[in-house]
């Protein structure tokens, strides 16, 4: 039996080991609602994350990324139930070397992350790849900025609910 050949879901010639920042959204295996509860009904009380013993060793890793690497830092963050968004801002001080695209900055920080996750986890809870969105300018920044922070508001709306 052949496997079907993955599509590449980077930008193809881009280096993601430039400056500027990165959306990023990781799923869980087969999108299971692993990692907290949205709680709250939204009337009187806003509904907000409580995570679940996955979710929070995946936020102690997130807070690590941003002492982890000189020039990767997490400028944002939500945890779902069966996904996580991040802003990732990548900075190069001049002095350092200059990226390649084969020194990808991005992927390299969420595979370390993954890594560490499973390993204190003891399974994998990641799906294989994840999906990453450039951010080109500063409306979009905001846009994202707010979708992420208002994303508990809306987990029933969200493409990636399931019950």
């Amino acid at each position: 039996m052949e496997l079907p050949i993955r599509k590449p879901t980077r930008l193809k010639n881009y280096n993601y080991s430039s400056n500027g920042y990165y959306f990023i959204t990781i799923c869980t295996h087969n999108r299971k609602n692993i990692l907290c509860d949205i709680v709250g009904d939204g009337v009187y009380d806003i509904p907000k994350t409580t995570l679940f013993h996955c979710g929070e060793i995946v936020e102690k890793y997130i807070q690590k990324m941003n002492y982890q690497y000189d020039n990767v830092c997490v400028d944002k963050y939500v945890i779902m139930p069966n996904h996580i968004h991040l802003i990732l801002a990548v900075e190069n001080s001049g002095t350092s070397r200059a990226p390649s695209p084969t020194n990808n900055a991005v992927s390299h920080a969420i595979s370390t992350f993954k890594r560490f996750v499973n390993k204190e986890i003891g399974q994998n809870i990641f799906q294989r790849s994840f999906h990453d969105h450039i951010i080109r300018n500063e409306q979009d920044y905001l846009k994202i900025w707010n979708y992420i922070d208002t994303n508990p508001l809306k987990w029933e709306e969200d493409c990636f609910y399931i019950e």
